[in-house]
């Protein structure tokens, strides 16, 4: 195993500025590992750069919720036109104005076709959106993994009881009880996704898991901060899960 540093970024969705910064500000040397929970893609201005940037470090990367719908309206050759207009409707559209060249789209694309699901890095397992609690992970699919919510948020015990799940897909803010800029905790997973498309938010996030620091860049503020993972994490409860959901569908 390295004996580097351990990190992991959230959703980018495009603001290649920011985690530039953020990079810039975390300083990986050669011996780090750096992981991204996906959605590099969709709503920023500079999806193209940011997809750029993570395959020329050769950083490691899971499959996004943004790059499946982008997936979907290219499936092999053809083209799903159904399938394209419900990407660009979800975010899409700057993600095409940022590419000048469709030879590098469809590089990326290729490359986005290679990715993982899930990476399992023993005592963390890195997965976008969660896993369904009540399903093995031989039984699941790409859509638990890059799209489920709720279910997975709600569990009230562990899904794996040695391992962290690293999250994104859901916005931090989104959850009860967590400001704008906090990480959120439950029960065994860490969701670092501060949405730093929002404006509510900007925050996008990288975590030192090694030693336990969170790095912060704010892509509308061009605010850095830096602080310990345990000061920047709500702790959110099934509980609170569980009445929200009941009262959203009362």
């Amino acid at each position: 195993m390295s004996s580097g540093r351990r990190i992991f970024i959230g959703d980018v969705h495009g603001h290649y500025d920011g985690l530039v910064r953020l990079m810039e500000a975390i300083a990986p040397g050669a011996t780090d590992q750096v992981y991204f929970v996906g959605d590099l893609i969709d709503r920023g201005p500079k999806s193209a750069q940011v997809v750029q940037f993570v395959r020329e470090n050769h950083f490691q990367c899971v499959l996004g919720n943004h790059e499946q719908l982008l997936l979907g309206a290219f499936p092999g050759s053809k083209v799903s036109h159904v399938a394209l207009q419900a990407w660009l409707n979800s975010g899409g559209e700057p993600t095409v104005a940022s590419y000048s060249k469709l030879e590098t789209l469809l590089e990326n694309l290729n490359w986005i076709r290679t990715l993982p699901t899930y990476l399992d890095l023993d005592d963390v397992w890195l997965v976008h959106a969660g896993v369904h609690p009540k399903l093995p992970i031989s039984e699941q699919t790409t859509h638990e993994f890059c799209w489920i919510r709720e279910e997975f948020h709600s569990s009230p015990q562990p899904y794996f009881p040695g391992k962290l799940i690293i999250i994104g897909h859901t916005i931090t803010f989104t959850l009860p009880g967590v400001p704008p800029g906090a990480l959120a905790q439950g029960q065994g997973w860490l969701d670092i996704d501060t949405g730093a498309y929002n404006p509510r938010s900007g925050w996008l996030t990288g975590v030192d898991l090694t030693h336990q620091q969170v790095y912060q860049v704010n892509v509308f503020q061009r605010k850095l901060r830096k602080l310990p993972l345990a000061e920047a994490t709500v702790q959110v409860e099934p509980h609170q899960i569980l009445a929200r959901r009941q009262l959203l569908h009362s």
